[in-house]
């Protein structure tokens, strides 16, 4: 990991059960791996957020999967399918992996990384036009 982490996400990941912490700790590499300037933060008090020009992906462990929260992710691509929820929001889409499955790397960093751009050029306002 860079200085950009935040040792309150490692509190977060290690308080997890095993498989959670695998799931959370490849999330947070692959967004690392999208940007190095990325930072991570906590916000609502508990939850883990990565940011760049704007929130890009948030971790939230429920019982039983992971959800890995995209902002803006109503403008982004998704042939791979991997969206589980959120469709009809008007930005945010949701990831919910299981324990046992495994992450479509590829994907998930095409995905964060067009969430950077988007952000870079302004962010999903901007981009669709909205005041």
């Amino acid at each position: 990991m860079t200085e950009r982490t935040d040792p309150r996400v490692d509190e977060y990941i290690d308080a997890l059960p095993g498989w959670q912490q695998e799931i959370c700790r490849a999330v947070r590499d692959l967004l690392h791996e999208a940007d190095p300037e990325l930072t991570e933060t906590i916000k609502r008090r508990v939850q883990p957020y990565f940011v760049l020009d704007g929130n890009v992906a948030a971790l939230l462990a429920a019982k039983s999967h992971v959800n890995v929260f995209l902002y803006d992710g109503a403008m982004v691509p998704d042939p791979e399918g991997i969206i589980t929820g959120g469709h009809d929001n008007q930005t945010a889409r949701t990831i919910a992996i299981r324990e046992g499955e495994s992450l479509n790397r590829p994907a998930m960093l095409a995905m964060f990384r067009q969430i950077i751009a988007n952000n870079r050029a302004g962010g999903w306002r901007k981009l669709k036009g909205v005041d």
